[in-house]
């Protein structure tokens, strides 16, 4: 059950603003971090003035069909310096769509839009550990989030991914655990391995969780906190990063 007592106020939420900006990035460099994962890293003059507040910050992709208007994608971005002009956005590599078919074939000097992000949502508050759940399309926010943590944080992670060989390793000072589970093969619209792994997961006082994947899997891992596990809403915020069967679709702060 969750130790969080009930007379410790929840962490907030803060929405913060920021200026909408395009720029048109640079590619610097493309490579696989793992199979199912590609890092492109960008380059522009524009990137001095980039704001990303939180590591679950989306930015807007615009990738060329030849249509009328471009197809939008939402990414993460997973690190940026603004003193280097650079940006670096993973890219969970699928079977089809615009992204994953721009992705595949990036190369240094090839170009693409981005807008924002827009805002943050900054978590503000006395979160003693950090409790990460999501699959790959979640896992440039979850390694961001790793990284950026203060030396000593404690944080365990619950990560799905398609295959062992997708399992990343992150440069940090916080107090990590990872439990990977490898689908190998299995559907990812299928909450079960992460209800699974939660049974056994400690919960101690003041652990915010924080959940990203496919939508319908996402509340089912909300509700099993809530209701099988006892940990309170005020202390979780979960996010649909896509929704199975709607290309481009997603559900952020359900």
């Amino acid at each position: 059950m969750s130790q969080v007592p009930d007379d410790i106020a929840p962490p907030e939420i803060e929405r913060v603003r920021h200026e909408l900006k395009r720029r048109t990035l640079t590619v610097a460099a493309a490579d696989y971090i793992t199979p199912a994962m590609r890092r492109i890293t960008f380059e522009c003059p524009e990137l001095a003035d980039f704001i990303s507040a939180a590591p679950d910050d989306h930015i807007k992709l615009f990738f060329d069909t030849g249509e009328e208007k471009p197809a939008m994608r939402d990414y993460t971005p997973r690190r940026y310096d603004n003193a280097g002009r650079s940006l670096t956005i993973d890219f969970a590599i699928h079977d089809a769509g615009p992204a994953t078919a721009w992705a595949v074939a990036a190369k240094p000097g090839d170009w693409l839009e981005i807008g924002g992000p827009r805002g943050s949502s900054v978590v503000r508050g006395p979160v003693a550990h950090w409790l990460l759940i999501g699959d790959e399309t979640a896992l440039p926010a979850i390694g961001r989030r790793i990284e950026e943590q203060e030396p000593g944080t404690r944080i365990t992670a619950v990560i799905a991914v398609p295959s062992s060989d997708d399992r990343q390793t992150f440069k940090t000072e916080a107090d990590v655990e990872l439990s990977w589970i490898d689908r190998a093969g299995t559907d990812a619209t299928d909450p079960a391995p992460f209800l699974e792994a939660l049974k056994a997961v400690a919960l101690p006082s003041r652990t915010f969780a924080w959940i990203g994947a496919e939508a319908r899997v996402a509340r089912a891992v909300r509700t099993f906190l809530v209701e099988e596990r006892g940990h309170p809403l005020t202390w979780m915020n979960a996010s649909g990063y896509w929704v199975a069967s709607q290309a481009g679709t997603s559900e952020k702060n359900m």
